[in-house]
């Protein structure tokens, strides 16, 4: 059974968001994400659900990539160098934006439902 897609139903104001100051954005009931959250994870790209483990490749890489990596590594395990690299590039790739574009528009509906509702910190404030 195939769900129905929430691309479509976002109340997302993007341009909104992308005009907000890291000052303004309140992440202090936002939970860290850790190694050990993130190890339990399950992995998608493009919504496909992606296998732990290694994929043997062919691949061309640029002679001076290559020198690069077996210098840093002086040598052995250069590959596994490359991959790290390669790895980190794709999950802090705008994931910290991303996340917070997200909270912050979903606050912002929440709000928009429910006008009569404050937050904890607006009653501490006596708002």
């Amino acid at each position: 059974m195939n769900k129905k897609s929430t691309l479509k139903d976002s109340h997302t104001d993007w341009e909104r968001i992308k005009k907000l100051k890291e000052e303004e954005i309140d992440l202090s009931d936002t939970p860290e994400v850790t190694e050990d959250k993130s190890s339990d994870a399950v992995l998608r790209f493009g919504g496909r659900r992606v296998p732990r483990g290694k994929v043997r490749i062919n691949i061309l890489l640029d002679a001076e990539i290559v020198a690069y990596y077996k210098t840093v590594s002086g040598g052995k395990g250069y590959q596994t160098l490359i991959n790290e690299t390669l790895k980190q590039s794709i999950f802090q790739h705008d994931l910290e934006n991303i996340l917070r574009q997200v909270i912050r528009e979903e606050l912002k509906y929440s709000t928009k439902t429910a006008p009569n509702k404050r937050f904890k910190s607006d009653a501490k404030r006596g708002a």
